[in-house]
């Protein structure tokens, strides 16, 4: 299994026999789990947001009783600081349960069958595609890798 000119390389060459639909079912579990890592990385920030939020609501706080406020700095600190985002969860508990009954084990099932039916080799439905549309024009700027987008 060599790599033709200008095609993939070795890594992303498909297994002697295996089908086009067989490729192109892979390609679509990739790109569903290339979305599930855009909405787990969506997950982290609504952390990230919402944690930087609380801390602020604390600088609230701190400011309305150092301005005299008390009773609405109490108001604040008993109903918005440190709550619960969903009953008996703050955000680093949603993260853990989507990582842990979500994210690995769709990321793992989909190693398992690159393992299984592509024999290890990521990407092999892009590997073909950018050899089928790659444009060979004079002048056009190749990659440098041996392997673009």
């Amino acid at each position: 299994m060599t790599a033709e000119p200008d095609g993939p390389d070795g890594a992303h060459q498909r297994p002697d026999g295996m089908s086009d639909k067989t490729v192109e079912a892979l390609g679509a579990l990739s790109k569903a789990l290339e979305t599930t890592e855009r909405a787990r990385g969506a997950l982290y920030a609504f952390h990230q947001l919402t944690g930087g939020a609380d801390r602020c609501v604390g600088d609230a706080v701190r400011l309305l009783r150092e301005a005299g406020h008390d009773e609405q700095a109490d108001l604040v600190e008993r109903e918005v600081l440190g709550r619960d985002v969903i009953p008996g969860h703050w955000t680093f508990q949603i993260v853990e349960a989507y990582n842990r009954t979500y994210y690995r084990p769709f990321a793992d099932v989909e190693q398992r069958l690159v393992r299984e039916l592509a024999g290890g080799r990521d990407h092999l439905y892009e590997a073909e595609m950018k050899r089928a549309r790659a444009t060979h024009a004079p002048g056009r700027p190749r990659d440098r890798s041996g392997e673009e987008g």
